[in-house]
């Protein structure tokens, strides 16, 4: 698959460094700011600025991408919950924060990864550091874990 054409929101969220995996109308980023260990945006790769502006081939393709999405991460780490945030405040394309939901304390290379909203909704204020070695491992680490890899090496 191409390399997706950028948006202003993939590259607030570190595109093309922080791809994982990329589809026809979506790709999947690391969040730069870890909320959660393995905290994800999902990107639309268009310029519309309204989530009711994407084609209908993007909401067909997304049902992909989320089952991918859940896939990966549960392979990867399995997860307590799952939150998908469209917040679009910031950033004016349309994606959602895939915020990965843990009862107790994750670990990381040498990070320690506590969700500090569990069991109520996620703390967005709130970012684990990351080094970039370690977020590259965990980029390559949830790359292994993706069913249906389609990134641009």
């Amino acid at each position: 698959m191409n390399a997706p054409t950028a948006t202003k929101t993939m590259e607030a969220f570190g595109y093309p460094e922080t791809l994982i995996a990329d589809y026809e109308w979506w790709c999947v980023l690391l969040r730069p700011k870890q909320p959660t260990l393995a905290s994800l945006i999902l990107a639309a790769k268009s310029q519309t600025t309204a989530f009711s502006g994407l084609p209908p081939a993007a909401f067909s393709e997304m049902a992909i991408v989320v089952a991918d999405i859940e896939k990966a991460l549960k392979a990867f780490r399995p997860y307590d919950k799952i939150n998908y945030l469209m917040l679009m405040m910031k950033d004016p394309e349309p994606h959602f924060h895939v915020i990965p939901r843990y009862s107790a304390e994750q670990k990381f290379e040498d990070g320690s990864y506590e969700d500090p909203g569990w069991p109520g909704p996620p703390k967005l204020d709130v970012s684990h550091p990351i080094s970039h070695d370690a977020s590259a491992k965990l980029i390559v680490s949830l790359q292994q874990c993706w069913p249906t890899l389609k990134t641009t090496e």
